[in-house]
């Protein structure tokens, strides 16, 4: 191949990559640079369906730069709680952040656990309309993202009254989205999602799906990571993580979107940087892995597909970095295999971002909680030292987990058995 072939063909290669990043750049909700508040209930609190939709961004957008803040309060209804009155939760816990975005999730709490009452739906109703005016009084040009409540469930149990207590959280939810169509505001289904996945869950594994929702309340990593998929399907993120074709026969790389593949070598090896990391996913956990099957996460939100051409028949182990990943026939590879199943590098990378998403939050809500609401921010001066150390303190937490996502080249061989 001449020189000029060669990069004639590396042009073509980056114009579909940077192609392919652009399409989903612009059409996913969250944009470069975005400062995101979670508002909410106790459910927000756990800092569970939020810090793993934070971690799909970081991980699937590695140069966006989004800033994420995490404001749940347990107990919380539209007119507060614990935190103090709603004006003040959103005066210091939500505004102060500067968002560009936020999500609101309410309701669980309000509808006080009984069946439909008009009187508390009416609060409900002007808690939340009052919570969006003073946001877009105090935020122009916020984006708002309203959440209809997650599913008290009634799935995997017997209901606890009559009709059930969720189906009274899908008519508040309807109302949610009601004030969010008169509003022009985005909003996001976080209860049938996740119910439909409860009804196969309990099909596939009855005694595991108790463990999604175990209070019927707050769902665990298993019913969170559903409630995260919900909201990021809302915010139209890519199904793709990378894709990428190679010709065994041809030694030639024939397709590749969000990657870069730098060398292919006898058909059967090369090395390539894909432009993000897999969603990653704890298989070990019995109900993080049936709540995935029970859904379409995989599908819909985790595509990190490599297919291989032109093999000939019989069975390859799968090497990345020299290590096996998986063992697949010519034909499964002809159809494309999703890495992102796989116990990858790429995995085990974006499960490390995860822990230093997890770890920020739990400074953040160290500084929040302990210092900030605690003492109050005027009380004395060593309370504005800790929580600006604090702050620092995050802020290098956030550089070391934006640094952890930038993906890395990897090299990739497939050996006939």
């Amino acid at each position: 191949m001449t020189s000029r072939v060669r990069m004639t063909a590396s042009l073509a290669l980056l114009a579909t990559l940077c192609s392919t990043v652009l399409h989903a750049q612009s059409s996913f909700y969250l944009k470069p640079n975005d400062r995101v508040v979670f508002y909410g209930d106790s459910i927000t609190d756990q800092r569970l369906y939020t810090t793993f939709v934070e971690t799909f961004v970081v991980t699937r957008f590695p140069k966006h730069n989004v800033w994420f803040t995490h404001s749940g309060w347990g107990g919380d209804r539209v007119t507060g709680g614990g935190g103090g009155p709603v004006d003040t939760r959103l005066t210091r816990d939500v505004i102060a952040y500067r968002p560009t975005v936020m999500t609101i999730m309410l309701g669980m709490n309000d509808a006080s656990y009984r069946p439909f009452d008009d009187a508390i739906f009416a609060t409900y109703k002007a808690g939340y309309e009052h919570i969006v005016e003073k946001m877009r009084a105090a935020v122009p040009g916020l984006r708002m993202t309203l959440i209809q409540p997650s599913p008290f469930d009634d799935v995997t149990r017997p209901p606890s009254i009559a009709g059930g207590y969720n189906s009274v959280l899908v008519r508040y939810g309807e109302t949610v989205k009601d004030i969010a169509a008169r509003n022009g505001l985005h909003s996001a289904d976080l209860n049938g999602p996740v119910v439909d996945s409860l009804h196969i869950a309990k099909n596939t594994d009855a005694p595991t799906a108790l463990k999604l929702i175990p209070d019927r309340v707050h769902p665990l990593e298993g019913g969170q990571i559903l409630m995260a998929a919900a909201l990021l399907k809302a915010w139209n993120a890519p199904a793709e993580v990378s894709y990428v074709e190679i010709d065994a026969a041809g030694s030639k790389v024939t397709s590749a979107r969000n990657a870069r593949v730098s060398a292919v070598e006898g058909g059967l090896k090369w090395r390539a940087t894909d432009g993000a990391l897999p969603f990653p996913i704890n298989w070990a956990d019995p109900a993080i892995s049936l709540a995935v099957r029970s859904s379409d996460i995989m599908q819909g939100l985790n595509q990190q597909v490599v297919k291989v051409t032109g093999l000939k028949a019989g069975t390859y182990s799968f090497k990345i970095d020299d290590a096996v990943v998986g063992e697949f026939s010519a034909e499964q590879l002809a159809g494309g295999v999703n890495l992102a199943a796989q116990q990858t590098p790429m995995a085990a990378q974006a499960m490390a971002v995860h822990r230093l998403t997890l770890e920020h939050n739990r400074i953040h809500f160290n500084r929040w909680r302990d210092i900030e609401v605690k003492y109050g921010v005027e009380s004395m001066p060593g309370v504005r030292k800790a929580m600006m150390g604090l702050d620092a303190l995050e802020q290098d937490m956030v550089a070391q987990q934006r640094q952890a996502a930038q993906p890395k080249e990897h090299t990739f061989e497939l050996v006939a058995k």
